[in-house]
């Protein structure tokens, strides 16, 4: 990864006006209008990849300096697929205060900021201020990149399976960043029936040991099925099972859950349940894996929901505009779709367009986009 100059500076009047004198005339300018800033400098095509390394891919906590090869390869995918500037920042400390105050003073030399690798749930309570704080798009791609790309292959699987979102059951095994947003983003989608679990069961108000955010998750999900009880509890008879947690589930507890059922084991590099075993009591499996069909990999989602927000200026990134990156995802597979092809391949050039055009227009329905 290098920056580059987009202009030649070859010459003594190139010089002078790429940079002094001439450059003070630009400065002037948005010094009487910031808004020009978006006109004449890269700020609005520039992303903030910002961790402080404590959960880095599946290596967990291991610090910022270790974290920058996953932001510098982050930073190369925006440009790739989406055409968006990428600057990785690694912060040297965990304290939620610091990190907020960081990114905001940071944040006039941005058009948006991306959140990684974050561990929860100080992601969420990070995330959340920041977006109040903030006039440009905050982005936590574990949470919301995760999600995207699993509800347009859910809606493809579900059209494969002739079900409804409405009378889908649902089973979440993670309770963390991504298991969170993926709630939520089905929950606007239209699924009602959720159970998200972690290593104690089902995330539901009944239980004493709660933390906040999982205890306003459980008010969203189990609290309103009636889903109570162990992960087997959850699987009997479910729809569709969603791994972002790690661990093995049992072949006899898998066995148990609908006909029909669609599986996405998604921990790398070994899933929740292995694709040899998901197959025999599943139609439709996915992994986070290159190497299975249907990989659901994040860089579908975030280089075009970027690009969509900043061809717009958009002022945020809103749920809509999520489910409209998701559904513009699932069009792109059309008559194609098959049990092994429920999600675009990410060297799919559509991709990136067709995400950046759905967001956009999604940015301005909402009224978040100023362009």
């Amino acid at each position: 990864m290098a920056t580059v100059p987009t202009a030649d500076v070859s010459t003594k009047d190139q010089l002078s006006l790429a940079y002094t004198p001439g450059v003070a005339e630009v400065c002037e300018a948005i010094a009487a209008d910031p808004e020009l800033t978006r006109h004449y400098t890269w700020v609005p095509n520039t992303v903030a990849i910002v961790t402080d390394g404590t959960a880095v891919l599946g290596l967990g906590d291991i610090g910022p300096a270790a974290a920058m090869p996953v932001m510098e390869g982050k930073a190369v995918l925006f440009k790739q697929f989406g055409g968006v500037d990428g600057i990785p920042i690694c912060l040297a400390t965990t304290d939620v205060e610091e990190i907020i105050e960081t990114v905001v003073r940071l944040a006039p030399s941005f058009g948006g900021i991306n959140l990684e690798d974050i561990s929860a749930p100080r992601c969420f309570e990070i995330e959340d201020r920041l977006k109040e704080a903030l006039d440009i798009p905050v982005f936590h791609d574990d949470q919301h990149g995760t999600a995207v790309v699993t509800l347009a292959a859910l809606v493809n699987a579900l059209k494969l399976t002739g079900r409804s979102a409405e009378s889908t059951r649902v089973v979440i095994s993670g309770a963390g960043a991504a298991g969170v947003a993926i709630a939520k983003i089905l929950l606007a989608a239209g699924i009602k029936d959720i159970a998200v679990t972690d290593r104690k069961g089902v995330v539901s108000s009944d239980r004493t040991d709660l933390t906040a955010s999982k205890k306003a998750l459980a008010e969203l999900t189990a609290d309103l099925c009636g889903r109570r009880g162990t992960l087997a509890d959850a699987f009997d008879g479910a729809d569709v099972y969603i791994g972002v947690s790690g661990g093995t589930v049992p072949e006899e507890v898998v066995a148990t859950m609908a006909d029909d059922a669609i599986i996405f084991a998604m921990a790398n590099p070994n899933p929740e349940v292995h694709p040899e075993v998901a197959h025999r009591h599943a139609r439709v499996v996915a992994t986070g894996r290159s190497d299975f069909p249907n990989q659901i990999n994040n860089v579908l989602a975030f280089p075009g929901i970027f690009r969509g927000a900043f061809d717009v200026h958009a002022s945020s990134i809103t749920e809509n505009m999520k489910v409209a990156a998701a559904d513009a995802l699932a069009a792109l597979v059309g008559d194609d779709l098959s049990e092994d092809f429920v999600i675009p391949s990410p060297f799919d050039p559509r991709v990136g367009p067709a995400v950046a055009a759905a967001v956009a227009e999604a940015a301005r329905r909402d009224g978040v986009a100023r362009a």
